[in-house]
């Protein structure tokens, strides 16, 4: 069985080299055959260059010029998924990489469809800021009312889902950035999809200058807070009012476009001479997973 590992990667090169040799050598460790997609959410720095840089047989990146923002990034990068199982980690080792591991072996003990790596699981270990702790919990209690959803932590940035899912789901899928896990749940859950657990990860948050959040309480004032309700009650309304995610709308779901650079920018790392093989493969896997 293989497993398809996204790394979502945004303006980091001083950490991704590092970030994707971690993920490599713990899943090494592992009973599971795997490959890393890593991809580059627009080249703003050195980030493309640097992963570039490493040279492993089933580690493979891509990228684009312009910033879409992380979930179409993780959409991306599982167009490109050959695996039985997907996954999805964030770059920047926020998240401990042995949290993988754990996640799929649950999914064989639970058989499940989806499992999701949760701050809130009493297992896990997590070092968080108060204003932190404080959003997420009301963060918690808003999915629970708008969706019924039975996780008590959607935005932890590492999940594995069954490749039927994601046939299924990343069709319908609109959110591009700040709520795309609560969509990706929601849609697979509406699907019948009703199998998701989730399992324990040790996470360590901080609001360094590559954190995505300001610091202190002033967090209620930031531009990700903001876009993340946003994007949020907007899934209510196209799953409840508009019935968007309906098969009978299947001619309305929003198309999901490659850049059009997509063969220029995909490179296998162990050398020059297997880029053509590489592109091959990525044009023939790709099909698998319809996005669009």
């Amino acid at each position: 069985m293989l497993v398809s590992i996204i790394i979502p990667a945004y303006k980091q090169e001083k950490t991704i080299r590092k970030d994707i040799t971690n993920i490599y050598k713990t899943m090494k460790q592992t009973r599971w055959n795997f490959e890393l997609i890593v991809v580059v959410d627009g080249f703003l720095d050195k980030s493309y260059e640097q992963a570039r840089k490493l040279k492993k047989n089933n580690v493979t990146v891509i990228g684009y010029e312009k910033n879409h923002g992380k979930g179409y990034a993780v959409r991306y990068g599982m167009a490109h998924a050959r695996g039985d199982y997907i996954a999805f980690i964030d770059s920047g080792m926020e998240i401990k990489p042995n949290g993988i591991s754990m996640l799929l072996e649950h999914m064989e003990w639970y058989e499940a469809d989806i499992i999701v790596g949760s701050k809130r699981h009493p297992a896990s270990k997590v070092w968080i800021s108060l204003p932190r702790k404080i959003y997420s919990w009301f963060y918690y209690m808003l999915v629970r009312v708008l969706f019924n959803l039975n996780v008590r932590d959607t935005q932890a940035g590492i999940k594995v889902f069954k490749r039927k899912v994601l046939e299924r789901v990343l069709p319908r899928m609109v959110v591009k950035e700040f709520a795309f896990d609560i969509e990706m749940l929601v849609v697979a859950k509406y699907l019948g999809f009703s199998k998701i657990y989730e399992a324990p990860v040790e996470i360590k948050l901080d609001f360094t200058d590559n954190s995505k959040f300001i610091k202190g309480f002033a967090i209620i004032f930031d531009r990700y807070v903001r876009g993340m309700l946003i994007d949020t009650c907007a899934v209510f309304y196209r799953l409840n009012i508009l019935r968007y995610y309906n098969e009978t709308n299947k001619e309305a779901w929003t198309k999901f476009r490659l850049p059009r650079k997509k063969k220029n920018e995909i490179l296998n790392n162990n050398s020059r001479k297997n880029h053509k093989r590489l592109l091959a493969r990525v044009n023939k896997t790709s099909k698998k997973i319809k996005v669009s």
